[in-house]
């Protein structure tokens, strides 16, 4: 179990629930960092002291400064804060629950500093994925996913993670809130529909990604870079329930999957408390009530965004940054409802055409593909 932890995106959901497990189990915490919420960070400083509080921007971080300048925590702000969260010396864990690119560089700098990895921010390994893991065998540290799927495949494969018995990893999905509509109905979808997520309580981001399927998408090529597999090896399964967090078949016909209720704090724990098993504050599974277990395949006319991120993995070097970043900023958009559902798929897929693809990209380069991807989104906005 680790004995101190560092946590990048504390007021957000994960990175609330993070602090759940830091109670239950007791862990002193280094360094908090947020975006803009300076009261809430301002609650979470006084109620865990740690050592340094960074900011998004220089405003937040300064209001944040006058609301516990009677608190020894220093403040910073801003990328460079982030990396010096990220490599406290005091923290041997490091929980990137920040949302988007932003976590890429304070996730090669924790890295490069020996910390064990909680990874939440699946944009680290989409869009960086062969730099990251390259560093990880480098640097011989764990990284230890914290999204329910990639930790289900995690314990599957605990004890079984020899590459060559693997025949598949199957990545459950709820289908979000739209599952079994047409692209005619899709059409007239409000945003407070997407936000209406069945089974999961996250931020807006990742909430409307699950809504499109695109989060589904990130998260395959999240899988591949984990476990070093092809893209024919990663399938997606439409699963309502959220009881099975994903599967692993073996080459000799055998499935094994991770079950447990829908509650982020079990893989965050894991995370933590790898090797071991302890106590975890979530409401233990019960299949008596639970219902029936459905599975289907995943509507990918409908939800169109899926496919394109297939498409993106295949194409692979900076085509999944592309599309990343042209993501966030079409989500962003979506949110502050100056486009409709669909316009997202159609923003991102011209957005991936327009940036010129690099096979084998450097992390400057990988860099440049976001923000040209972003700025391509911006052009297409009327």
């Amino acid at each position: 179990m680790v004995q101190c932890v560092s946590i990048l995106g504390s007021t957000g959901s994960i990175g609330r629930q993070t602090l759940d497990i830091v109670d239950n189990l007791q862990i002193p915490v280094a360094a908090l960092t947020a975006g803009t919420n300076a009261e809430r960070m301002a609650q979470q400083c006084r109620k865990y002291r740690p050592r340094l509080a960074v900011m998004a921007t220089e405003d937040a971080a300064e209001k944040l400064r006058n609301a516990i300048s009677d608190l020894p925590t220093k403040v910073l702000w801003g990328e460079e804060g982030l990396i010096a969260a990220a490599t406290v010396q005091e923290a041997d864990c490091v929980i990137t629950a920040v949302m988007g690119m932003v976590g890429l560089k304070p996730t090669l700098a924790a890295i490069a500093a020996g910390k064990r990895i909680g990874l939440a921010n699946k944009e680290t390994l989409v869009c960086a994925g062969e730099l990251v893991m390259a560093a990880v065998k480098r640097h011989n540290v764990e990284m230890i996913p914290v999204d329910s799927e990639h930790s289900a495949i995690f314990q599957c494969l605990m004890g079984n993670s020899r590459k060559r018995e693997i025949k598949r990893i199957v990545l459950t999905c709820s289908g979000g809130p739209f599952f079994g509509m047409t692209p005619e109905q899709l059409q007239t979808v409000t945003k407070a529909d997407a936000l209406r997520h069945p089974n999961w309580k996250m931020g807006p981001k990742i909430t409307i990604d699950c809504a499109t399927l695109m989060n589904k998408g990130l998260e395959v090529i999240e899988a591949m870079r984990l476990y070093d597999l092809p893209l024919e090896q990663v399938d997606v399964v439409i699963h309502r329930q959220s009881i099975v967090h994903s599967m692993v078949e073996f080459v000799d016909g055998a499935v094994m999957a991770q079950l447990g209720s829908p509650d982020m704090r079990l893989p965050i724990q894991l995370a933590m408390t790898y090797p071991e098993r302890m106590e975890c504050p979530v409401e233990g599974l019960d299949l008596l009530t639970c219902g029936s277990l459905t599975f289907a395949e995943p509507d990918m006319e409908a939800f169109p965004c899926l496919a394109l991120a297939r498409k993106c993995a295949k194409l692979g070097g900076t085509a999944c940054a592309a599309m990343n970043g042209a993501n966030e900023e079409a989500v962003a958009r979506y949110l502050d409802d100056q486009i409709g559902f669909y316009d997202i798929y159609r923003l991102v897929s011209n957005a991936v055409d327009a940036v010129p693809l690099i096979t084998e990209p450097t992390l400057e380069e990988i860099l440049e593909a976001d923000r040209l991807a972003r700025q391509a989104v911006r052009e297409m906005l009327p």
